[in-house]
């Protein structure tokens, strides 16, 4: 682990502190890693390369004239890129919905401004994740469950 020390005005050091013991912080080290691993996340998303893991979430009035058959055939549409959805119904009109998403940090975003952009959705937030794919070899003989796979590892 490498160390830095950095130097804070004392106002800034004070709202630090509020920060950190508002959101349950132990130190100032892992909310400053925190801070550093958010920032390094959202130049990933904006640059649009890598691949990443991501939460995609929207609320849409189910009424809406045939919102919910175009909001599944975006995401049949791009099957190699959706890996499960999660629908609740928050009232007889609204539902949310939460997409969880893989692939390619482009793409990812453009579905996920797809489906935010049918008329109708609101409160559309994408909580996206850059990782590492690697490939994982079992090097013993073939074990069912164990076959050759591929892991995700986030970057920060």
């Amino acid at each position: 682990m490498e160390r830095f020390t950095i130097s804070l005005d004392d106002e800034l050091a004070r709202d630090f502190d509020a920060f950190i013991a508002a959101r349950g912080y132990g130190n100032r080290s892992e909310a400053v890693r925190d801070l550093i691993r958010a920032r390094l996340e959202r130049e990933v998303g904006e640059q649009g390369t890598g691949h990443c893991v991501a939460s995609l979430s929207f609320v849409y009035n189910h009424h809406e004239r045939e919102l919910a058959e175009r909001l599944a055939e975006h995401q049949h549409a791009h099957h190699d890129l959706t890996v499960a959805s999660l629908h609740v119904h928050l009232d007889h009109e609204n539902c949310l919905e939460s997409v969880i998403l893989q692939g390619p940090v482009g793409a990812v975003r453009t579905l996920a401004g797809q489906l935010t952009a049918e008329p109708g959705v609101r409160h559309g937030a994408l909580n996206l994740v850059s990782v590492e794919r690697g490939n994982h070899h079992t090097h013993a003989p073939y074990v069912a469950g164990h076959e050759p796979h591929v892991h995700l590892k986030p970057r920060y």
